[in-house]
């Protein structure tokens, strides 16, 4: 590749991506207010939305995902607010899709992993959760997968997977925790005499 073709194709790169930042502000712009108070609402608390705001929030994104059915961004939303409002498996397919169509998107990525975190998935959470953390562009970011990433290491030594409580099958893991229960329980007995 020659200098020229190279400046060419950075500059395509470039044109994409400020014309995919254009489409996912637009897409996002075209959120009614109440469904843009709902999402604020969400991010802070999702507990704090009713039933019936958290149904009139997913039919809002799914509205706006068919008029802008190509943008990322949405279908995070989407499979976020259908995680709140209970509906897995659709979540689970707005956020594989997400991650389709944007590869490198940081949120899809930490956003498709937390789900599988969430159902006890660890393979796959921990593969797109690394995938997150790779792509970080900020510390908050690399903060954010680095605490989702700690979470997971915690679940699989603990044997909290999908398909029961492995570790607890092996003897030796069954020894550990044992020896690790009884140790902690002679040193709350030894602090408190």
């Amino acid at each position: 590749m020659t200098a020229e073709s190279t400046e060419i194709v950075l500059n395509d790169a470039q044109t994409r991506n400020a014309l995919s930042s254009r489409v996912s502000s637009l897409a996002l712009a075209s959120l009614t207010p109440p469904a843009q108070g709902l999402l604020l609402r969400m991010f802070a608390d999702p507990y704090l939305l009713e039933k019936d705001e958290r149904g009139a929030l997913v039919e809002q994104l799914r509205e706006c995902v068919a008029q802008f059915p190509e943008v990322s961004e949405l279908r995070v939303l989407l499979g976020m607010a259908l995680c709140v409002n209970f509906e897995v498996h659709p979540a689970i397919e707005e956020l594989r899709e997400s991650v389709r169509l944007a590869p490198n998107s940081f949120i899809a990525q930490l956003k498709l992993g937390e789900l599988w975190m969430r159902l006890r998935v660890c393979d796959k959470a921990e593969e797109h959760t690394k995938l997150a953390g790779l792509l970080a562009q900020n510390m908050a970011q690399a903060e954010l997968a680095r605490k989702q990433a700690a979470q997971l290491r915690t679940m699989k030594r603990e044997g909290i997977e999908r398909g029961g409580f492995k570790a607890w099958a092996s003897p030796l893991a069954f020894f550990r925790r044992l020896f690790n229960r009884q140790g902690s329980q002679t040193i709350v007995a030894a602090d408190s005499q």
